[in-house]
């Protein structure tokens, strides 16, 4: 028996097709969905098939070595083990994508290097935050060779069944999504991400973990307040200026001149000629009395110098001659 399909309510209303409204999201789709799970997972997978699991991970332990390898370089961010780490992000994925191309190099196909070449030059391409015409047509020549060039894993065995996955499907999509919605990268779902780590993450970390729901809403909610004030503060005028406006100048009389002394309150003009290294762990057996402490490290003037200091420290406004130190204490 065929049952008659009945349309939902809102299909005669404007602006409400359920399929129009579907936007393009980089980061689930394209960075972790093709990069993360797909074509990093392919790699590792083509690895195991050609050369075993014992000489797979020998390759990716140099494939580690080889990220780890990549220097300091301003946007290039630097990963010292390797891509070994268990959770994945979206800014571990992106980070990565920039130095893992040349890191595999040399252990997989020239064509699964065409690949991970052409899908990088789209997902370069998509995540613009201006895109025109030019642009477009460049991301279908891209995605057209992506398409041809990632049957190698069917080739290899890595994926004998065929490309039928949703993620590399909707990158078909971008060219109109791109035309309906404008960039990406202002409808991604990173914008969101953002938002639970200042919401949920953040609130967590701050309270003691045992029921911390209701230490998290507290939390959000004391924000949101001093947020609120901040604004009505910001209207009434009193946050204008600076707090020291406000705050009266000492009388002359309570002013004290210490020229004589060091100030420390800020940075030092010029060269420093002296520097402290600490030491990273205590150092045993070193001696505790000033003598021994003296001739440990063959300072024969340290009795003498500590003497000094300790006299002119205690006696500064004394005025008593420096000289004369027979009679002061150690």
């Amino acid at each position: 028996m065929i049952m008659e399909l009945w349309q939902p309510f809102t299909h005669y209303f404007p602006r409400a097709d359920i399929h129009e409204l579907l936007s393009p999201d980089l980061l689930h789709q394209i960075i972790k969905g093709v990069f993360k799970d797909h074509l990093v997972t392919w790699v590792n997978e083509y690895l195991e098939l050609s050369h075993g699991k014992a000489g797979a991970a020998k390759i990716l332990a140099d494939i580690d070595r080889r990220i780890a390898a990549a220097p300091s370089f301003p946007g290039l961010r630097r990963f010292p083990e390797g891509r070994g780490y268990k959770q994945w992000t979206g800014d571990d994925s992106k980070a990565l994508m920039k130095v893992y191309l040349p890191a595999v190099q040399g252990y997989v196909p020239p064509q699964m290097i065409r690949t991970l070449a052409a899908f990088m030059e789209f997902c370069y391409l998509v995540c613009k935050t201006n895109l025109d015409e030019d642009d477009l047509a460049i991301l279908d020549e891209v995605l057209e060779r992506f398409h041809r060039e990632r049957v190698v894993f069917e080739h290899e065995g890595v994926h004998p069944d065929g490309f039928s996955l949703p993620h590399q499907h909707s990158m078909v999509h971008y060219w109109h999504l791109i035309q309906e919605f404008g960039a990406p990268n202002g409808l991604c779902s990173s914008i969101t991400e953002s938002k639970h780590i200042k919401a949920v993450k953040e609130p967590w970390r701050r309270s003691n973990r045992y029921e911390a729901l209701g230490q998290m809403l507290i939390t959000n909610q004391r924000l949101d307040k001093l947020a609120a004030a901040q604004e009505d503060f910001k209207v009434r005028g009193l946050l204008a200026g600076s707090l020291f406006e406000y705050i009266p100048s000492p009388s002359p009389a309570l002013i004290t001149s210490h020229d004589d002394e060091d100030d420390d309150g800020g940075a030092i003009d010029g060269n420093v000629l002296g520097n402290v290294t600490l030491a990273r762990k205590p150092i045993s057996n070193i001696p505790r009395n000033l003598d021994q402490l003296s001739q440990y490290l063959h300072l024969p003037r340290l009795s003498e110098l500590v003497s000094r200091f300790l006299h002119e420290q205690q006696q500064r406004e004394s005025g008593l001659p420096l000289d004369d130190l027979n009679d002061f204490p150690l």
